[in-house]
């Protein structure tokens, strides 16, 4: 098999580092040992130690919703680029931005017919097979599929990838006009007509159409794909999307959800909180200071203490940057690293990453802040430096 990795070390240590753990910031040394981390020491100094000059020592960051990959697979509105390049820049993007292991959010139908996402859903999926198998990505790739519940041909669409190894979430999403993320009908005018391209004439058009696509598909393929998640013999975990009410939150919780995905309002945040769901929202709405849809902010969220992790969405440098902001609404640096690290990594049942402790993967990171910006300087994933 290929490998862009760099060899492995059969051990090494890093000294003078603010190391970030599950529960404090210590300024000390680090040892690692067969890709895992070995020792924690207070003693700033090291013999043989690197030394990293009080940079910040973090574990590597833990991404559950990212739809980078789509800007790369079309750069252009209507350009679509290949797909094995399209995944390798991708790829190459995340682990620049700290992230050493990401679930692919890929769109499995769309309320645009002209959206690149079906016609390379399979693509994409066999693409990233091929690319981890011939020893190609750098970060750790795993599958999020985002259902859109509208779709009519959905249940053809997702049902050959629920046997995938590969498949760790899954999230229930419905993007019609008029509800959830799209409530404001002019924040949806906007977007459509800026990033898609439509005329007014097209949009009045489409609304029509997608209401109609709602209301014949919408809810039987929420049952279904709820029934077949609950089927395999291990049951794949679901994440409602844009809950906007307490009755979204509760129908989410009748079906099983254990993740509440960008929640458009407070009240829905904190019914979410109310019924045990983890809170995920966007680091890109954290770093901007504001939803780009008019929905509820993530730092509002914060400081109301309904914020468990962090996803960079569309921006893949928003995840580091926006947790470190998250110090402004009240959490210590160690609690906002785990909102990117540790929290996300266990709600999909990865206890092996994620966290500065012995005996854990040695997936880490070399950050230095510059004008308050946090900076990543080298990502190692298993011990070994990945960039």
């Amino acid at each position: 098999m290929l490998s862009i990795h760099s060899p492995a070390s059969p051990g090494f240590s890093i000294c003078n580092a603010r190391i970030v753990t599950a529960d404090q910031v210590l300024h000390g040394t680090l040892s690692v040992r067969d890709g895992l981390f070995a020792g924690l020491s207070p003693a700033a100094n090291g013999s043989n130690a690197d030394d990293w000059q009080g940079d910040y020592l973090l574990p590597g960051m833990v991404e559950l919703h990212t739809d980078n990959l789509e800007k790369h697979l079309m750069p252009r509105p209507k350009v679509q680029w290949p797909v094995l390049p399209a995944i390798l820049a991708h790829d190459a993007q995340i682990v620049a931005a700290g992230i050493t292991t990401v679930l692919d959010a890929i769109g499995v139908g769309d309320i645009d017919p002209e959206s690149v996402r079906t016609q390379t859903l399979h693509a994409c999926v066999q693409g990233l097979r091929s690319a981890r198998q011939a020893g190609l990505l750098r970060a750790d790739h795993y599958l999020h599929l985002r259902l859109e519940l509208a779709e009519a041909d959905l249940l053809s669409l997702f049902t050959p990838f629920l046997q995938d190894d590969r498949l760790r979430l899954v999230s229930l999403m419905d993007h019609t006009p008029g509800q959830r993320q799209w409530a404001d009908l002019e924040h949806y005018r906007t977007y459509v007509t800026g990033k898609r391209g439509w005329s007014e004439q097209k949009v009045e058009q489409m609304l029509g159409v997608l209401y109609e696509r709602q209301q014949q598909h919408a809810a039987h393929n929420r049952s279904a794909v709820v029934r077949l998640c609950r089927q395999q013999p291990y049951p794949v975990p679901l994440a409602a999307h844009d809950d906007t009410t307490s009755d979204h939150v509760l129908e989410g919780v009748r079906d099983g959800v254990c993740i509440s995905e960008f929640p458009t309002t407070l009240q829905a945040a904190r019914s979410a909180r109310e019924h045990g769901l983890a809170i995920v929202m966007g680091a890109p709405n954290r770093v901007r200071g504001g939803s780009h849809s008019g929905n509820v902010s993530a730092s509002e969220l914060a400081r109301h203490g309904l914020l468990d992790m962090l996803s960079s969405d569309y921006v893949p440098s928003s995840l580091l940057h926006g947790a470190f902001l998250l110090q402004q609404d009240g959490y210590t640096l160690p609690q906002a690293i785990a909102a990117v690290s540790r929290t996300p990594a266990r709600q999909i049942g990865l206890h092996d990453r994620g966290e500065i402790a012995t005996g854990l993967r040695a997936d880490f990171l070399r950050v230095r802040c510059i004008d308050e910006v946090p900076v990543v300087l080298g990502v190692w994933k298993q011990g070994r430096q990945i960039a």
